[in-house]
C-alpha cells in the first residue's frame, strides 16, 4: 500500500516538473465543480446535495487528477478525496484510484493513515477501452478498506460497465449498465449482479457569447438493491 501511496505522490511531482518544462500546448489542465442534487455512484446511494470539485492536470496521455464530495444539505455525510493516476493512449486506459472516506476502518477519520487494518483509504485499479461507439471499463480494489469473505481473505471487490454515448435531437445521453461479478459486501451483492442501469441527458445553458453552464439530469436504477433514483446537477468550469 505504501507503494501505492508514493507512485501517486511521485506521479503529482513528475507531471508538476513537467508542467514548468514541457510548452504550455502540451499540458492539459482541469479545474471545475459538480453540483448535485444526490450523490449516486455505481447505484449506490452515497449522500444528499453535494459539491464535488475536481482538479487535474495531463501530459501526453498521462494524467493524475484529484476528486472530492462534501454533503451541502446534510454535512454529516461521508466525504471523500479522491487521487488517480491514468494513461490513455489510443481507446485503451489503464490507472489506479487512492478513494478515501471520512468513514471507514480509522474511527479518527485520518487521511495519512495506511495501516492495512485501520484505514479509511481503497486502491482500486482499472483497464478498459473506448471503442467510440461504446466504452467498456473494469475495476477492482486490491488493497486499503475493502470488504472481506466470509473466510476472512480479501474480497477484490470488482465492478465492470458498459456506456453507450448517443445524440438525440440537440441532447447528449450516456446509457450504461454495470454490474459486479461476484459476491462482496462493498457492493452489497451475494453474486453475480446488475447494480446500476443509468441514462443521463446533457445539455449547455448559454449565458453569454463565450460562458454557458453544462446541465445534466440522469435516471439510476439498482437492479439489485430494488431502488431507483433522479438526479440533477449542473458543471462549472472556466
Amino acid at each position: 500500500m505504501m507503494k501505492v501511496r508514493n507512485l501517486l505522490f511521485m506521479a503529482a511531482l513528475f507531471l508538476s516538473v513537467t508542467a514548468v518544462k514541457a510548452q504550455n500546448n502540451h499540458i492539459e489542465t482541469t479545474i471545475s465543480a459538480d453540483f448535485v442534487s444526490q450523490y449516486i455512484w455505481r447505484g449506490q446511494d452515497l449522500g444528499n446535495v453535494s459539491l464535488q470539485p475536481t482538479l487535474g492536470v495531463s501530459y501526453k496521455g498521462l494524467s493524475l487528477s484529484a476528486w472530492g464530495n462534501i454533503g451541502i444539505s446534510n454535512p454529516s455525510d461521508t466525504k471523500e478525496f479522491d487521487l488517480t493516476i491514468g494513461y490513455t493512449v489510443g481507446g485503451f486506459n489503464i490507472g489506479i484510484t487512492d478513494y478515501w472516506f471520512s468513514d471507514g476502518g480509522d474511527p479518527e477519520g485520518r487521511y495519512f493513515k495506511y495501516d492495512a487494518h485501520c484505514t479509511n483509504h481503497i486502491f482500486e485499479a482499472n483497464v478498459g477501452y473506448d471503442f467510440g461507439v461504446a466504452n467498456l471499463q473494469w475495476y477492482t480494489n486490491f488493497a486499503g478498506n475493502d470488504k472481506r469473505t466470509k473466510k476472512g481473505k480479501r474480497a477484490y471487490s470488482s465492478y465492470f460497465e458498459l456506456s453507450v454515448p448517443f445524440k438525440l435531437g440537440t441532447i447528449d445521453w450516456n446509457a450504461s449498465i454495470g454490474c459486479v461479478p461476484y459476491t462482496t459486501a462493498f457492493y452489497e451483492a451475494t453474486g453475480f449482479a446488475v447494480t446500476n442501469l443509468s441514462l443521463k441527458a446533457t445539455k449547455d445553458i448559454t449565458i453569454t457569447d463565450k460562458f454557458s453552464i453544462p446541465i445534466f439530469a440522469g435516471l439510476t436504477a439498482n437492479p439489485n438493491s430494488k431502488k431507483a433514483y433522479l438526479i440533477l446537477g449542473i458543471t462549472l468550469q472556466p
